[in-house]
């Protein structure tokens, strides 16, 4: 059985915090994140690299091969999973990740970024999370997503479009309509239901989609007591719920650990929540546009 030195398991194991964190970011999962880091050290278990002479580039590159195929796998099951998912919130049976864990990692990148680079196709991910996070030149991710320098550039460049998002209102305007739904989502958990009341318009109108129905939730509901009511019995229960832009407006993303579950879609005018809608049909969710609401 061949034997790895040790100055090379140790010069791996240097690197595995970075590996693992660049798959975290192409994968959205940390238990995918850390097969892929596994697979990594086999293919070097079972390379000869002595003629290597940069290991840590070998490494990156040797990931994110198998980060791109397991995100190209992911996608040919994407609808089933989406099915699957807006039914059952993703657990952590399948690995020995301790979900704490994963929660403290998911809010460190920021679920909404985890939410909207699940979005991408895999080439887009994976040419982002390279060069924009991790600072790997085009003309070493090029090879890997089988383009030119220049296309990969436009590859990263489509997908930062879709990450910083091209918001249809102004910055002031998101600013302050961030600004409106982090008080709700802050009031709503702690179960200040007077401060709920001054944030909704009389006469909002809450509706839920035929698949949220299915999940329990109440189809509609009038009025700013019944609606404060009912945010702060979800938003007790759920506490990763994180503002993004849908179609250029602010809403809520319900995604715990980065998977994204269902969308609040927001209404708000002159300070006040008029309209609030709950999506969960997966159809629906593939043709909303998000996009990470930076502070």
């Amino acid at each position: 059985m061949r034997e790895i030195p040790n100055w090379l398991t140790e010069q791996f194991e240097a690197e595995r915090p970075r590996l693992r964190a660049m798959a975290y970011r192409m994968l959205g999962s940390l238990a995918e994140a850390e097969d892929a880091v596994q697979e990594t050290w086999l293919h070097l278990f079972r390379a000869d690299v002595s003629a290597v002479s940069n290991l840590e580039g070998w490494l990156t590159t040797v990931l994110a091969r198998i980060c791109l195929n397991m995100l190209h796998a992911r996608t040919t099951r994407r609808e089933d999973s989406l099915e699957a998912s807006a039914s059952n919130p993703p657990t952590s049976q399948e690995s020995e990740v301790d979900p704490e864990e994963e929660a403290e990692l998911a809010d460190a990148v920021g679920l909404a970024l985890l939410v909207v680079l699940d979005t991408l196709a895999p080439a887009e991910r994976l040419a982002f999370v390279l060069h924009d996070i991790f600072s790997v030149p085009f003309d070493e991710i090029a090879p890997l997503v089988e383009r030119s320098p220049l296309a990969t550039r436009q590859l990263a460049s489509r997908a930062r479009r879709r990450v910083r998002g091209s918001a249809l209102l102004k910055e002031p305007d998101l600013a302050s309509q961030r600004a409106v739904v982090e008080a709700f989502l802050a009031a709503a958990r702690e179960g200040s239901f007077d401060a709920l009341m001054t944030m909704l318009d009389p006469e909002v109108v809450f509706r839920a989609d035929p698949l949220a129905v299915s999940r329990g939730a109440v189809a509609k509901m009038y009025g700013a007591r019944a609606v404060a009511r009912g945010a702060m019995q979800l938003l007790k229960r759920i506490p990763f719920a994180q503002p993004v832009l849908v179609d250029g407006s602010v809403g809520v993303a319900i995604a715990p650990r980065g998977q994204l579950l269902f969308l609040v879609l927001l209404t708000i005018s002159d300070g006040k929540f008029v309209a609030i809608e709950a999506v969960i049909e997966p159809e629906h969710l593939r043709h909303l546009h998000l996009a990470v609401l930076f502070a």
